[in-house]
């Protein structure tokens, strides 16, 4: 039996519950066993039915369930999950390392991200662009040992999509940290390589020129160097057999 740590109040034991088994789902351990009744699962967490009912719901409204008559509570594919949830991005990454996700994740970077590059150079007030100068700083930092080379990567990207004042991109912004997080474990990973500074400094340059034009084909050299890589070891995997 898997007993739940009680902290606190019903409210944070429906938390923690959705949390544990939100992340079972999506890492694939209801995959071939059928998901358990709500009182099963009250009765493996040591929760009340109240709480496990709350957590169901939380969980179906991510896309990770849903309950039908006569046949109960399942596990819905993939392809209906809120991929955009915090929640559900945060459970991916504690999925088995896959090049097919990377390469989705990465894809729908070079989507946003050179666009939104370009919209930061044509409209970026002047504390966008300090923004994202201070997260390049950071990654300077970080090659000498002085800062996290994820989170200084992370926060120089993030702060181009705050930069570009459209609450739209801002809203990638999970999505975007998610992709990093698998990118930079991959690259780190497979050919031991940290972030390259010039070619974000080439990012930051033509923001700070407010060249919309260099700054999307600098990002999406940046991302597309990623892409290369990925086909790279896709490859080889492929030839490994």
């Amino acid at each position: 039996m898997t007993k739940m740590e009680t902290v606190g109040g019903g409210r944070n034991l429906t938390y923690a519950l959705h949390d544990a088994v939100g992340k079972a789902i999506v890492t694939g351990h209801y995959d071939h066993v059928a998901f358990p009744t709500e009182a099963d699962l009250a009765r493996q967490y040591a929760v009340s039915r109240s709480v496990t009912r709350e957590a169901v719901k939380m969980l179906t409204a991510k896309g990770l369930l849903v309950a039908r008559p006569r046949k109960g509570t399942t596990v819905q594919p993939p392809r209906a999950w809120n991929l955009f949830d915090p929640d559900v991005l945060r459970w991916m990454l504690e999925r088995k390392f896959s090049l097919d996700l990377l390469r989705q994740f990465t894809e729908l970077r070079i989507a946003i991200e050179p666009m939104a590059a370009s919209i930061a150079a044509r409209t970026a007030s002047p504390e966008g662009v300090a923004g994202i100068a201070a997260g390049y700083q950071r990654m300077v930092a970080a090659e000498a040992g002085d800062d996290d080379p994820l989170e200084a990567d992370i926060a120089f990207h993030i702060a181009i999509l705050a930069a570009s004042a459209n609450p739209f991109y801002a809203q990638f912004r999970d999505v975007v940290v998610t992709a990093l997080r698998t990118s930079i474990r991959f690259t780190n990973r497979f050919k031991g390589r940290t972030a390259s500074l010039p070619q974000h400094r080439a990012v930051l340059t033509a923001i700070e020129a407010h060249d919309p034009v260099a700054a999307r084909t600098a990002m999406a050299a940046l991302i597309e160097d990623v892409m290369a890589l990925i086909a790279e070891a896709e490859a080889e995997a492929e030839a490994a057999g």
